[in-house]
């Protein structure tokens, strides 16, 4: 059936206002050719849009020419903003930004293990009221969140996992109750892939599996441009994966003896130190990186070469073969994104280690690239999921 005008106009609308956020501000006539819409259709959607307060002429196209054809339409980027944290384990770091994605403020915030429940989610609270405040006084419309564990995709809470600061789950609630803005909650890792998806190492991917090398060791698992979070919210939660080469097998409640034995932080600090490779950072790498150690002693084996370097790469290549394959063969996806402060620190150098091993280990070929964002990718993919809540609404019918 044909649409009905409200809804064609709403259509329209909502393509226009995509088209002026990916490609920054058009005329009408751009407009027009990108739409495939009516030189008066066009204008008539954009009387609508400036009506509704969403877009206005930002400027003109072309010192030489005038009119209204002229005329560079905007989003009115500061009719709300958005905010996206990165919980960690030990700190919440935080970003408000316009409606394009551009920031405006950003804070973190380190929480001590010592630190009791009812503090850290006070602390973390007001750490992202004074942020928002510093952004300026447009409403907080939309928070994306990005937290380890796993998330109940009938509810979309941050359900009780053991081993994460119980503090997790009290910032998730505390921030659902007390803003007027809608809070939207998220794995980690999987807005790591949303991100590298968008802006880096898979723009040109549609279907990849990205593993997160961190202080822990997690998958996201994106199947024609879509996410898949599994029947539980728990896809790719690959540090769980029994492996040969370590001590014992995983349980239900804790990853040792998992494939995080063998490439989480800790381990690959081990490792490194087996081959008298440092694996800490001076103060300068520990302010630039969430979990520096591994980092450090990657980027140190790479820069120091020898034999000690090549052998710590050769046998963290050879362990994250080891789970990577086991995805691999179940998946087929083409292409696996190493990530997170580890797989950035490891570049093309680590991932074509990896690839080499796979294309050993599996017909399937697989082409393995370092991730590009490293631990930013996280709180690149929690404002993704912000602008396109707001978006929802902002950009819907009626505004």
């Amino acid at each position: 059936m044909p649409a009905s005008p409200s809804t064609a106009r709403a259509i329209n609308d909502r393509l226009a206002l995509r088209l002026l956020q990916q490609d920054g501000p058009l005329t009408a006539t751009q407009l027009k050719s990108l739409t495939g819409l009516s030189r008066p259709t066009v204008a008539d959607l954009v009387d609508r849009l400036q009506d509704a307060g969403l877009v206005r002429v930002v400027g003109e196209s072309g010192s030489d020419r005038r009119g209204p054809n002229a005329r560079l339409y905007g989003i009115v980027a500061d009719r709300a903003h958005l905010a996206a944290l990165d919980v960690r384990t030990d700190s919440v770091a935080v970003v408000v930004a316009d409606l394009l994605g551009v920031t405006l403020a950003e804070a973190t915030l380190p929480i001590g293990s010592d630190t009791g429940t009812r503090p850290a989610v006070e602390r973390a609270v007001a750490m992202l009221e004074r942020t928002a405040r510093t952004a300026g006084t447009a409403p907080l419309h939309s928070v994306g969140i990005g937290a380890p564990g796993l998330i109940d995709p009938a509810t979309g809470e941050l359900r009780n996992t053991a081993g994460l600061p119980a503090w997790h789950g009290g910032l998730v609630r505390e921030l659902q109750q007390r803003l007027s803005a809608t809070v939207l909650v998220e794995n980690e890792t999987n807005l790591a892939a949303v991100a590298e998806h968008r802006i880096g190492a898979a723009r040109d991917r549609d279907t990849f599996v990205l593993l997160w090398l961190g202080h822990g060791i997690g998958a996201a698992v994106m199947l024609d441009g879509k996410l898949r979070r599994g029947a539980s919210g728990g896809a790719g939660e690959i540090g769980f994966l029994p492996v040969p080469g370590t001590s014992g097998v995983p349980s239900a409640v804790n990853c040792e003896g998992g494939f995080h034995s063998l490439v989480g932080s800790a381990a690959v600090c081990r490792l490194a130190e087996d081959h008298g490779i440092r694996a800490w950072g001076p103060a300068a790498d520990a302010a630039q990186e969430q979990d520096p150690a591994a980092a450090f002693a990657v980027r140190a084996a790479l820069r120091a070469g020898g034999a000690a370097g090549e052998a710590f790469l050769s046998e963290l290549a050879d362990r994250l073969a080891l789970g990577a394959a086991s995805v691999v063969s179940v998946l087929d996806p083409g292409c696996l994104v190493l990530a997170g402060e580890v797989g950035r620190a490891g570049g093309d150098a680590l991932a074509a280690r990896v690839e080499e091993r796979l294309a050993r280990m599996s017909p399937l070929r697989t082409e393995v690239r370092a991730g590009t964002l490293g631990g930013g990718a996280v709180l690149s993919g929690a404002l993704f999921a912000a602008r396109e809540a707001a978006q929802d609404v902002l950009f819907g019918a009626g505004g």
